[in-house]
């Protein structure tokens, strides 16, 4: 049997996706193997520690600048041999030194249904767009320079005609989340995951 596939993740706040991860991936398909912040006060790292995960702080003030910051996450998940890193509600755009250490490895969850609304704000401007279906995306980021731009792996629609309140979505998305990252580690964990050779944008997941 291979050794459970080991993984970093990135949170930056409450840390319910990081939370999905634990209780469902850690400790089978996948092991989660470090835990880094951006906030000292985020509650990813009180739920990580409660699991017995390794934690870090990188707080950009103590960083001459983001790129420098985020080498040094880069050096901190290598020392623990990570092969992937999950953004698990991390609020912080990674720059190149960091998206190059790990190619094809960033893993990201987004409370749309992209290419739509991409960024932050995501559920707001799908409601000041009068939207009637919201979603959930779980997509690679890559080195492209774009934000929420890399080839989605896994989506799923709800339908919220009435919705006026981004609290209200998010309440109906975050279930979703938590089922659709966990499956996301799974599938990659499995090898199940590759590119389509004809349309580089296209991941193909066999069963």
């Amino acid at each position: 049997m291979s050794e459970p596939l080991r993984v970093g993740v990135l949170a930056s706040g409450d840390g319910t996706n990081l939370q999905a991860l634990l209780d469902s991936v850690h400790g089978h398909e996948a092991t989660v193997v470090g835990v880094a912040t951006d906030k000292p006060g985020a509650r990813a790292l009180d739920r990580a520690a409660e699991a017995g995960v390794e934690t870090a702080v990188f707080e950009l003030a103590v960083h001459p600048d983001r790129a420098t910051r985020d080498t040094a996450i880069a050096d901190w998940l290598a020392e623990r041999a990570v092969r992937l890193v999950v953004l698990a509600g991390y609020m912080a755009l990674l720059t190149s030194p960091f998206l190059q250490r790990f190619p094809g490895a960033v893993l990201n969850v987004h409370p749309s249904l992209l290419p739509a609304f991409p960024g932050v704000r995501a559920i707001e401007q799908a409601i000041e767009y009068g939207v009637k279906v919201f979603g959930v995306t779980v997509h690679f980021v890559e080195d492209d320079g774009g934000v929420d731009t890399g080839p989605v792996l896994l989506q799923r629609a709800i339908e919220l005609p009435g919705a006026s309140e981004p609290g209200e979505v998010l309440e109906h998305l975050r279930p979703i989340e938590h089922e659709l990252l966990p499956e996301a580690v799974r599938l990659i964990a499995r090898g199940a995951v590759t590119r389509d050779p004809g349309n580089e944008r296209r991941m193909v997941v066999s069963s």
